[in-house]
């Protein structure tokens, strides 16, 4: 049962008809385990996705030696960013839910982008949570 349900999501995966060559995309690296491409919504010129070629949902549900790679090439990929694109910096992002399959989001970043502007423009996504909040989570997650 396991295995239809996961056949059948993998068929309906953006990311894996991209690995399988059944969608375009504007490849940037690629190796046997790892497909890096253009974000074809990108929020900044170079926006580039670091994906494995394995279906898996959410990163901490890769090998550790997958999720090794997977970082190496998004350092590798960053720095080839960094040379052409020539931005100050490259942010890391994993989100995951609009794609379900992981998926490592490399954006060439500036002083004052609009990502520094993002609390005071969406001031509702900002959580304000209490000294004692913070403490009693960080205690459950350190206990877990």
């Amino acid at each position: 049962m396991d295995c239809i349900k996961k056949s059948k999501e993998k068929s309906k995966c953006t990311f894996c008809n991209i690995v399988e060559g059944k969608s375009d995309s504007w490849k940037i690296y690629e190796d046997v385990e790892i497909l890096g491409i253009l974000d074809i919504n990108p929020l900044a010129k170079g926006h580039c996705l670091i994906i494995p070629k394995r279906h898996v949902n959410w990163f901490y549900e890769l090998e550790d030696g997958e999720i090794a790679h997977l970082f190496k090439v998004a350092k590798i990929v960053a720095k080839k960013i960094k040379r052409v694109i020539n931005p100050e910096f490259v942010s890391l992002m994993i989100f995951g839910e609009h794609v379900p399959h992981v998926h490592i989001h490399l954006i060439p970043r500036t002083r004052g982008d609009i990502f520094e502007k993002l609390p005071e423009l969406f001031p509702s996504i900002f959580k304000k949570i209490s000294k004692s909040e913070m403490e009693d989570i960080a205690k459950k997650i350190r206990g877990a």
